[in-house]
């Protein structure tokens, strides 16, 4: 779960970005699906329901996300999107195993990490 400050910016960048398809969910909030997977998102005027008892903030999360090609090509498009690289790449231990990966941050600061095996 993600929590953004504001929807079309944020919206924009995971798709432009990450790749992520936009669902439109009920209580005026959306979830990005990255195929067989989904990011419910919790912005400003949305009311989901339930809820965690302390819910998550914009910025204060730290996702990882698997890169299909090398970690040079996820840096490299993350340059032609305007998104600098916070750090990396560097190694890394993921759930798929050892890999390469290299650090940013989405519109409201929160860390996002891709990781590479190949």
């Amino acid at each position: 779960m993600i929590a953004v400050s504001d929807w079309e910016r944020s919206n924009r960048f995971y798709a432009d970005v990450l790749g992520a398809e936009l669902v439109e969910l009920a209580y005026g909030r959306f979830a990005y699906r990255f195929g067989g997977q989904q990011l419910n998102v919790h912005g400003s005027g949305s009311t989901p329901h339930p809820r965690a008892a302390d819910p998550v903030r914009p910025g204060n999360s730290d996702l990882c996300f698997v890169w299909p090609g090398s970690i040079a090509d996820a840096a490299q498009h993350l340059e032609e999107q305007g998104v600098a690289v916070e750090e990396g790449p560097v190694e890394r231990q993921g759930a798929g195993g050892p890999g390469q990966s290299v650090y940013f941050r989405d519109p409201d600061g929160s860390l996002l990490e891709l990781i590479s095996y190949e």
